[in-house]
């Protein structure tokens, strides 16, 4: 058997399966790994929407994470919707507590159909408490508008706000291009090097789960011993063909095909 790594993910569910802890789960499975969850919040979604989000409680989230870490230890987490300061503050004490190596951070603040996910506290305390024990940072372009405070018009705009946010983290920054026009285009900022990955877009509308997706197939790689650059390169071409495979569910933004 193949050496198989642990991976912890902390996030949300997602009732309809495409994004969140279940998105997590698949992406680590197809990638021949075991996950393991300390979940977030629970939603109640579908392809068109987030109709209630409700967080754990600060007891559950603190029980969660020692009986994972204190029974199968982690080789990477990956690190997705917070929802609230409280929840965050409870899971960066316990990575630092553990000495958890191998962080990854999806910066997860707004659903794609414009619902907050992580509130004002919860952002600041991502920003002070998270990101300095992070490996990689993975904000979309809004994600990193609202994290550094300018807009983000073109990849030179990227650049700058990945050498902002690079302040606040020891690790990468991956700025994804995705809501930029043309070819989707990420910009990773590591050790003061720009590592520009570029690919077709792809016509496929159902991408729900796209940034799960990416930031526990990052984790995977770093799990497997590749450095923050290698390990994003191959997460940029699993997203791709996930997305290339053309499953088509639900009425809205759809979800993608794991197993490819």
């Amino acid at each position: 058997m193949k050496d198989i790594k642990k991976i912890l993910s902390c996030a949300g569910s997602d009732s309809s399966g495409g994004a969140g802890i279940q998105a997590d789960i698949k992406t680590i499975s197809a990638m021949g790994h075991y996950a393991m969850t300390a979940i977030t919040a629970m939603t109640a979604q579908n392809t068109t929407k987030v109709s209630l989000a409700q967080a754990v409680s600060p007891e559950m989230m603190k029980a969660q994470l020692d009986m994972v870490f204190t029974d199968i230890f982690p080789d990477a987490v990956k690190i997705g919707m917070l929802m609230n300061g409280e929840n965050a503050a409870i899971i960066a004490d316990r990575l630092d507590c553990y000495k958890a190596e191998k962080i990854v951070c999806d910066t997860v603040i707004m659903s794609t159909s414009g619902r907050q996910l992580l509130d004002d506290e919860g952002i600041e305390v991502f920003i002070k408490k998270l990101m300095p024990l992070a490996e990689v940072i993975t904000p979309n372009i809004p994600e990193a508008q609202r994290l550094c405070g300018m807009k983000i018009h073109t990849p030179e705009d990227m650049e700058k706000a990945a050498r902002s946010l690079s302040d606040s983290t020891k690790g990468g920054v991956l700025i994804k291009g995705g809501h930029l026009e043309g070819n989707a285009l990420d910009i990773l900022l590591y050790k003061g090097k720009f590592y520009y990955m570029e690919s077709p877009r792809i016509q496929n509308p159902n991408t729900h789960g796209t940034g799960c997706t990416l930031s526990s197939a990052i984790a995977c790689g770093l799990a497997e011993g590749k450095s923050v650059p290698e390990a994003v390169e191959c997460a940029k071409k699993y997203i791709t063909r996930v997305i290339s495979a053309g499953l088509d569910i639900g009425m809205g933004n759809g979800p993608m095909w794991h197993f490819v």
